[in-house]
């Protein structure tokens, strides 16, 4: 049950809480598409790097066997035979833009320049004496080229890819990733321009694969912002059911709220308009069946409900920390009614009334003790708090200290439902007890379970040899009246004696016995 010792919460705190149920899980879900977003754009990037490696060393592959053609061909007169072979290549090869031809590093024909042309060359551009990303040449000086080279001796012979279909597949691979292709220093990007900076760095899902055949890299990314231009484009679906679902949970956390909270308000309005009642059952002498005392159980007269049962707000009172001033206001009832009637107990009535751990938290209950006995000439009655044990009092110093001033009150302890607690045994090595109060469940099984009968046997030998007073609860058949009073039990208290019964009741059952 959500609630929480202090009562319930502030509107302003329900709203809080209500606020931040919404935006929580629309913060989580926004922070999951992000990522996931995130990793998409990088399988994208890398699947596009892949691609324009891929383009490229097909690109390439021309131009190396363009060269691998032409190169015996160099140190020969740049003759009729020779030009024609090198226009062959460049119409028979995809992508391959022109075919130039050296001898002892000097360039002497080309298919550029209707053969003719010299032009010396400098290894040293070349990147591994392989490849060079030039910003042009004489013919186009604006149009990027990549030159092929291929040597062997004085040899050497060349093959060019033109700067059109380097920019188109760097536009064209990818839809959303910018592609740089790098060789050596220099670089070159969508707009078709060789640059000899630094390469940039994309903010988003940077990829960089180096070619395994040539010497070259492809660079591949996204500006910033593009995790959240693909998620505005993409997930506008999954945006609304986020919300969705946030809207939802923070309804959901103000219902429960709400739920949570007016059971302790409806506490509260019962405890202020005194409608926590007791009831009041008889408890005899296993010897001779006179009423020596009684329980007093809480009841609640609600004004519309009528009688509610115990189980059904006692935890709810415990749980919320409402349970002890309803004690108080029931001990101090309870008071009220009896002490005018005093005279007609037996010397010693016993009255007990259940205490749990929240009574124990501070020396109050021997105050209100103190206050429940002064109702009565000293002698009169004897008060019993019996612990419940829904909850477990820890052996604290406070708490030796409260059972002390009890015991110096002339308060009597006594353990209720003993046997079922995991903490009965506790208590007897912790606590001063007087009484335990066997658990109705074991005497329901007299003369039905054997084992139950020989664990009640086994507890009233053990009452008898720590000198403890013993009350069996749950007495309904004169077989377990008559089995419980030959074993010596003190007390009995059950259905076969009376029920629980209001004040009237009580005190009219009370004059008859």
């Amino acid at each position: 049950m959500p609630l929480t010792v202090k009562g319930p919460r502030k509107p302003t705190t329900r709203y809080l809480i209500t606020a931040l149920s919404v935006l929580l899980p629309i913060l989580l879900g926004v922070v999951i598409l992000y990522l996931q977003a995130e990793r998409t754009l990088e399988q994208s990037t890398a699947q596009t790097a892949e691609e324009a490696v891929r383009q490229f060393d097909l690109m390439l592959d021309n131009t190396a066997l363009a060269a691998q053609d032409l190169l015996p061909l160099a140190g020969k007169d740049c003759d009729r035979s020779v030009k024609l072979a090198l226009r062959e290549q460049v119409t028979r090869r995809p992508f391959v833009r022109a075919t130039t031809l050296s001898w002892k590093r000097t360039i002497y024909c080309s298919s550029l320049f209707g053969g003719n042309y010299v032009s010396p060359v400098n290894p040293e551009d070349y990147v591994d004496g392989r490849l060079w990303l030039m910003k042009g040449n004489p013919v186009t000086p604006d149009t990027a080229l990549l030159v092929y080279r291929l040597t062997d001796g004085d040899q050497g012979a060349f093959a060019s890819i033109d700067g059109y279909h380097l920019t188109n597949a760097l536009r064209l691979i990818s839809r959303y990733a910018y592609l740089v292709l790098q060789v050596g220093p220099n670089w070159l990007g969508a707009d078709g321009k060789v640059h000899q900076t630094a390469p940039p760095v994309f903010a988003v899902a940077h990829q960089r694969l180096d070619s395994k055949r040539y010497v070259y890299s492809v660079e591949a990314g996204m500006p910033e912002g593009e995790v959240w231009r693909y998620m505005e484009a993409r997930y506008p679906a999954l945006f609304s059911l986020v919300v969705f679902f946030g809207v939802l949970a923070g309804v959901f956390a103000h219902w429960l709220q709400k739920r949570s909270s007016a059971p302790t308000h409806e506490l509260q309005r019962a405890l202020g308009a005194n409608e926590f009642v007791p009831y009041f059952q008889p408890v005899v002498r296993g010897d001779s069946l006179q009423w020596a005392g009684c329980e007093v159980l809480m009841r609640w007269n609600h004004p519309k409900e009528g009688l509610v049962r115990p189980d059904l707000f006692i935890p709810l009172a415990e749980h919320s920390g409402l349970i002890v001033p309803m004690t108080r206001a029931l001990m101090r009832r309870t008071a009220a009614c009896l002490a005018p009637h005093a005279d007609r107990f037996t010397s010693g009535f016993h009255i007990g009334i259940n205490i749990t751990a929240s009574h124990c938290h501070d020396m109050a209950l021997v105050d209100d003790c103190r206050e429940f006995l002064a109702a009565f000439t000293p002698g009169q009655v004897i008060l019993v708090l019996e612990l419940t044990e829904r909850e477990l009092i820890e052996p604290t110093d406070v708490t030796r200290q409260l059972f002390q001033a009890l015991h110096e009150l002339g308060v009597m302890i006594a353990i209720d439902d003993f046997g079922t607690g995991h903490s009965s045994l506790g208590y007897l090595r912790n606590f001063n007890v007087d009484y335990l109060k066997i658990d109705q469940s074991f005497v329901a099984m007299i003369g039905v379970d054997a084992l139950s009968r020989h664990i009640l046997d086994s507890i009233i030998e053990l009452s008898a040899k720590l000198d403890l007073g013993i009350v069996a609860e749950g007495v309904e058949t004169q077989e377990q009246c008559q089995y419980l009073a030959a074993q010596g039990v003190d007390f009995l208290q059950g259905y076969l004696f009376g029920r629980p019964e209001p004040f009237d009741a009580f005190i009219k059952s009370l004059h008859g016995h």
